[in-house]
């Protein structure tokens, strides 16, 4: 869901529902309320979201489970290196999730 989506992406950037309503220019009760499900964000908001967030809109509406991750500016050598990165963690991820399915 989206409310759900959004509170993931505030916590792990480390930012307060002020913060976040500062990048975005609303109040903090607009994000509180996008957060607890009791309005969603119009169409402008949530591209504003996204750029935000460095994300697309399908990851926010949860059309897409793969997030996006901004690399202009990155050399080739540093994109490869983030992919890497990017596939040790998911393997990780996979031989954890095997761990515990044994358990």
């Amino acid at each position: 869901m989206l409310c759900e989506r959004i509170l993931t992406l505030r916590t792990a950037h480390n930012w307060t529902q002020v913060q976040l309503a500062e990048k975005m220019s609303v109040s903090k009760q607009a994000v509180s309320n996008w957060e607890n499900n009791n309005i969603l964000p119009s169409i402008e908001m949530l591209i504003r979201l996204s750029k935000v967030f460095s994300v697309t809109t399908d990851y926010l509406l949860a059309l897409d489970d793969r997030s996006f991750i901004e690399v202009t500016g990155l050399t080739d050598t540093q994109k490869a290196h983030l992919n890497l990165i990017i596939h040790d963690l998911l393997e990780n991820n996979q031989r954890s999730c095997a761990k515990e399915d044994k358990k």
